[in-house]
């Protein structure tokens, strides 16, 4: 019984190596001259010229006939059966693709190999060695010399024999051939059809094994589950194929509701505490909105630094109690994690209040729960989803450390001078200057940061993307690219009203540093300085973010830049 287990464990931890062998066999078969066809005088060229010898007959029953019950081992395909099927098929030394197209060896045709990353791979011919996919299925129908492995995918053997195992990782695994190893899933079922005929054993990790009536099976049958076998992991890889495998933390599709229902739990969780703490949350917002250099900074100096937080703590273990402190550290930064990313909900909500101009919107809950909502939303859109994740994580952390260090400082200076907070005006008090006609000048106006200038931007592209689409249906010839488009777009609206559509929504306005009116060649001078900006790494846009004066590159050039509007300012 230990044997056996250490057998089963073996075969487990060479389905890694196994799975990347193909693939490195492949390229050191390409790198390797192509054989000279044989001579006249060769063993192969005298099968070649008469198939129906009897070298040939025996090395097909060799490889048809099945192995007697009880018989161990792997057995692959004859050297003598391979070379009577290259002079009748046509031949390929391993068939590979990588991300997205599938590998597929049709019934006639020979390869050393057919593996697929981020694809599948399908097999009907003859194959030496194995036939592997990763982020994909395989399947085989013909003669397969070592293994059938898929990982994050499904293996089928549908017919022929496999002279290896069958192996599904994160996946189910079906069989209807001959299979001379083991049949082995994890974390997913095993299906044995009527004709299957397998060697070796089965084990089922995390799954079921179905059998049916007339399958064969030498080996011993290992099934251990987690938890009930009626769930399965069909959720589990639902969430590794449809979500994983296209950087995104939520997607639209079968078996993913529990990936949905632990996301809106998760964004309750958020709503409760800004209903908690509104007023920190809000004072996390405002730092954020008046220092957004400064708090992305902060969040990429705690990210770097976290790490050798704990290393030092670990190692005052040796000279005081640093090993009380690791839990309550690690404590500590999962809440700051958890409340950096209500903040960033909150600041989401707030930018995004001034689509419906309600002030009811201002309340940390319906900000949080608004800005919950639409990121929800853009988790679902590939590649985007898992860096705006993670980039909620890391400026939110930073935001909250950096609001947590700018209280200690003003409680430190405060009580250093032995200043009493100011007494703020009675709530009844009426204005203290009366109402002037609105200036809009960068002189008096404060002056828009990185946020609000990148919302306004995604605003356009999409008011852009979408104006382009229906003109495309109307006139299916117009050409240019994207960015040229946005850039006409962009200096008309700044030539004629000084704000695009974005900008209006978000209540921001392009002027002069002299308060001169934007003309058109002002307008066309930063239109175009924009694309120096985009150039290098777009560092020309995010210069704002670090900017004292909040200029962007091609702010500077043009001498220009962008202010806040107070609300009800009509920009058209």
């Amino acid at each position: 019984m230990k044997s056996k287990s250490i057998h089963k464990i073996f075969a487990l931890s060479l389905v890694t190596a196994l799975t990347w062998w193909p693939a490195l066999r492949a390229a050191e078969t390409a790198s390797e001259a192509t054989p000279l066809a044989p001579s006249a005088e060769s063993p192969a060229a005298a099968i070649s010229v008469a198939p129906d010898t009897a070298p040939e007959n025996e090395a097909t029953e060799q490889l048809a006939k099945p192995k007697k019950h009880g018989a161990k081992g792997k057995h692959k395909i004859s050297a003598s059966s391979k070379s009577d099927r290259k002079s009748a098929t046509t031949t390929n030394d391993a068939l590979v693709s990588i991300f997205g197209s599938a590998s597929t060896l049709a019934a006639g045709e020979i390869a050393e190999a057919v593996v697929s990353i981020f694809g599948s791979s399908t097999s009907a011919g003859q194959v030496g060695d194995a036939v592997v996919s990763v982020f994909g299925s395989s399947t085989s129908s013909g003669e397969v010399g070592d293994a059938v492995v898929s990982v994050f995918g499904h293996t089928r053997v549908t017919g022929g024999t496999v002279g290896g195992d069958a192996v599904a990782i994160l996946g189910n695994n079906y069989v209807n051939g001959h299979v001379q190893g083991d049949v082995v899933a994890i974390l997913g079922d095993v299906d044995l059809g009527p004709a299957a005929i397998v060697d070796g054993d089965i084990t089922c990790i995390g799954g079921v094994v179905a059998r049916d009536a007339h399958a064969v099976v030498d080996g011993k049958v290992g099934n251990l589950t987690i938890g009930s076998q009626a769930a399965g992991f069909a959720g589990l890889h639902a969430w590794l194929t449809q979500c994983l495998l296209y950087a995104r933390p939520l997607a639209f599709g079968p078996n993913l509701l529990w990936a949905w229902w632990l996301a809106l739990g998760a964004l309750g969780f958020y709503v409760v505490v800004a209903w908690a703490a509104p007023s920190a949350v809000e004072q996390c917002v405002r730092t954020l909105e008046d220092r957004p250099g400064k708090s992305l900074l902060a969040g990429v100096l705690t990210w770097l630094l976290t790490p050798v937080a704990f290393v030092l703590i670990a190692l005052t273990v040796l000279i005081v109690i640093g090993l009380a402190l690791l839990p309550l550290f690690a404590l500590g930064v999962f809440i700051v994690s958890l409340f950096g990313r209500v903040v960033i909900l909150a600041w989401l909500g707030r930018q995004l209040k001034k689509l419906f101009q309600r002030s009811s919107l201002d309340r940390p809950v319906i900000a949080v729960l608004l800005g919950g909502v639409v990121v929800l939303g853009l988790y679902t859109v590939p590649v985007i989803g898992f860096i705006l994740y993670q980039l909620i994580g890391l400026v939110g952390f930073g935001v909250v450390v950096y609001t947590l260090l700018l209280a200690y400082q003003q409680n430190k200076k405060t009580a250093a001078l032995g200043l009493s907070p100011v007494d703020e005006p009675a709530a009844g008090a009426g204005p203290l200057v009366a109402s002037l006609p609105l200036i809009i000048s960068a002189a008096i106006l404060p002056r828009a940061g990185f946020w609000p200038r990148l919302l306004a931007t995604l605003l356009d592209a999409v008011v852009v993307s979408l104006t382009l689409g229906l003109l495309h249906r109307v006139w299916p010839g117009l050409g240019g690219v994207f960015p040229f488009w946005l850039a006409v777009y962009c200096i008309s609206l700044w030539a004629t009203k000084g704000a695009t559509i974005g900008g209006i929504i978000c209540g921001l306005k392009v002027v002069r540093l002299d308060d001169r009116p934007v003309t058109w060649s002002v307008a066309g001078v930063r239109g175009l300085s924009a694309f120096l900006s985009l150039a290098i790494a777009g560092l020309g846009f995010i210069w704002v973010a670090f900017d004292d004066d909040k200029q962007s590159w091609h702010d500077k050039i043009a001498g220009t830049t962008i202010v806040k509007v107070p609300k009800g300012t009509p920009l058209i």
